[in-house]
């Protein structure tokens, strides 16, 4: 059972909104997924990708291969990640 991080496509008719999903690599692009962690507006001006980089990490020690659009997707939110964290409000 050979799986995928891809995207599945939820949106309707020019209004595109995508899940990142954890699919078998041979199932259709919206089939039934093995788990969804996280999404994807391509239209949202700002942050439009979230998605549970734990679940990601878990997935590919797992052998999940992401797909070329969503492995780069990965690198950039890694990279947007310490400085979110950094930007955080600390309670003392």
């Amino acid at each position: 059972m050979a799986l995928k991080i891809r995207l599945t496509r939820i949106g309707a008719l020019h209004q595109p909104h995508y899940r990142v999903v954890i699919a078998e690599a041979r199932s259709r692009r919206d089939g039934a997924p093995v788990e969804t962690i996280g999404s994807y507006d391509p239209r949202a001006k700002a942050n439009g990708f979230k998605v549970n980089l734990e679940r990601v990490d878990y997935w590919m020690s797992k052998g999940a291969l992401p797909t070329d659009t969503l492995h780069a997707m990965i690198k950039r939110a890694r990279r947007a990640a310490p400085a979110a964290e950094a930007a955080a409000p600390v309670a003392v």
